[in-house]
């Protein structure tokens, strides 16, 4: 799972967004999980398949010949919700051609979560992920194992069904099921952590990730957010973690800045002045 930073991927990302949510529009949630799937599947052919990954990518070449392409090869594979993302994604330019494939994953997992927001269960998903992100780094055999590339797919899915099948939204288990199949040698942890992020921003918020020595209330919590609002100007979505090392106060990270009001921080700093 990459970040897209190139303003040229950028651009063809918003513009493949928009149609996927044109896609979406009045469509069932079944009908949303299959344009998802197939997307999936469309990313998964061209992390496999350089040559075509490459043609459909080439920004040298004539979007409609690249258009062209794709619905020769794709038309009889994908449903009438899918096929226009891909085409747009085909024509759009990007930076390279594995942003394409990011691309692509990037609106499958957008449409699993579009159908989490009309189902009003986008906030359960993106505390699951959170969650869920921090127990798999937790262990780290078990981290290992959905992150090796190499391991049997089937093997880490009944892994991840045993864990939380049942336990989580469908939306979860099918975010998570996707990322062990393709994790792109980045660690399963930090996979989740980047989903619930998505999920954040999905709702045109930011993510505080706040560690704490102990829990904070439902009070707390509601002035802790509506603090960093105030100090971020924009809406700020709590993920919290209890870390008893924190000593007291809280340690928070909005992006890369932190604020950092531990007990430990302070002592930190202490420490650095009187070493000066």
């Amino acid at each position: 799972m990459s970040t897209l930073v190139n303003a040229a991927s950028r651009d063809a990302l918003a513009a493949t967004e928009l149609q996927l949510l044109q896609a979406t529009d009045g469509a069932q949630a079944a009908e949303i999980t299959g344009l998802a799937d197939e997307l999936f599947g469309v990313a998964a052919l061209l992390g496999r398949e350089s040559t075509l990954r490459r043609a459909l990518a080439d920004a040298s070449t004539d979007p409609r010949s690249r258009e062209d392409l794709a619905r020769g090869l794709l038309a009889d594979r994908l449903g009438p919700r899918a096929l226009p993302v891909v085409v747009e994604a085909v024509r759009a330019r990007w930076s390279s051609p594995r942003d394409l494939v990011s691309g692509l994953e990037r609106m499958a997992r957008t449409a699993l979560l579009v159908q989490a927001e009309r189902a009003g269960r986008l906030d359960a998903v993106e505390d699951e992920l959170f969650r869920l992100g921090r127990i798999i780094g937790s262990q780290v055999d078990l981290e290992r194992l959905l992150s090796d590339p190499t391991a049997d797919v089937e093997g880490k899915y009944a892994v991840v069904d045993q864990l939380v099948s049942g336990k989580v939204e469908p939306v979860t288990l099918s975010l998570v099921r996707q990322l062990v199949a393709q994790p792109h040698g980045r660690r399963v942890s930090e996979g989740l952590e980047e989903l619930a992020e998505l999920s954040a921003r999905r709702r045109e918020r930011s993510v505080a990730h706040v560690r704490s020595a102990t829990p904070l209330g439902e009070e707390q919590q509601q002035r802790l957010a509506r603090t960093l609002q105030r100090i971020y100007a924009r809406p700020i979505a709590l993920h919290l973690e209890i870390d008893p090392e924190v000593g007291g106060g809280l340690l928070i990270r909005v992006g890369d800045e932190v604020i950092d009001g531990s007990i430990k921080g302070r002592l930190d700093s202490l420490r650095r002045d009187l070493a000066d």
